[in-house]
């Protein structure tokens, strides 16, 4: 696109051209509506064509920046977060499934940073967001801070993914992890764990 700069004492502008925009919608419609008619449209269709084709160049942009929006899944917008953000997100969520949701203090927290659901079904959430896998230290402290805070149900949610040894220990522990391939699913974990437990029959 042409720019014209002008120089002043009170710093630098730039203009953009309307009128180079304007030939060039003019220039694309004029080709959309030769190609048409060369493909072998009939002359009315080949001036429709014409006509919409700079409103189609005009909106491609727009179009493909909400196309890749689209796209992008719940571990993207998670990996733009900062630590505390990312445990208002996953608290956020919580809430979204009608349970109960305590954020719990920074210091002293036993390794639980979220607590959902009501006894004796209560959740105990370790939020991990970081550049590189979790370990299993994250289990190891979720699992033994979730008696502390009076929960019978462990998980970790990270915005990367959990290491092999993470995820051996969670799965001895029944600590549900949930890393950023599975953040999508998310709402539908916690309101699994927070179900009512059914009464055993005998």
């Amino acid at each position: 696109m042409f720019c014209l700069r002008l120089t002043g004492d009170v710093g630098v502008s730039t203009y953009h051209s309307p009128v180079t925009r304007t030939r060039l919608y003019a220039v694309v419609a004029v080709a959309s509506g030769i190609a048409a008619y060369l493909l072998g449209a009939t002359p009315a269709w080949s001036l429709v064509i014409g006509a919409l084709a700079p409103a189609v160049l005009a909106g491609a942009p727009h179009f493909l920046r909400g196309a890749l929006d689209g796209m992008s899944t719940p571990g993207d917008e998670a990996a733009e977060l900062s630590g505390t953000e990312f445990e208002d997100y996953v608290a956020r969520i919580a809430r979204s499934c009608g349970v109960p949701v305590i954020m719990t203090s920074i210091t002293g927290d036993w390794g639980v940073d979220v607590i959902v659901g009501k006894r004796p079904n209560r959740l105990a959430i370790q939020c991990k967001r970081q550049s590189r896998p979790v370990g299993a230290s994250a289990v190891q402290e979720v699992v033994a801070g979730a008696p502390m805070q009076d929960c019978t149900k462990t998980m970790v949610v990270t915005n990367n993914e959990f290491t092999p040894a993470a995820r051996k220990l969670a799965e001895l522990h029944g600590c549900a992890l949930v890393g950023r391939s599975e953040l999508a699913r998310l709402r539908s974990t916690i309101r699994r764990l927070t179900e009512p437990s059914q009464p055993t029959t005998t």
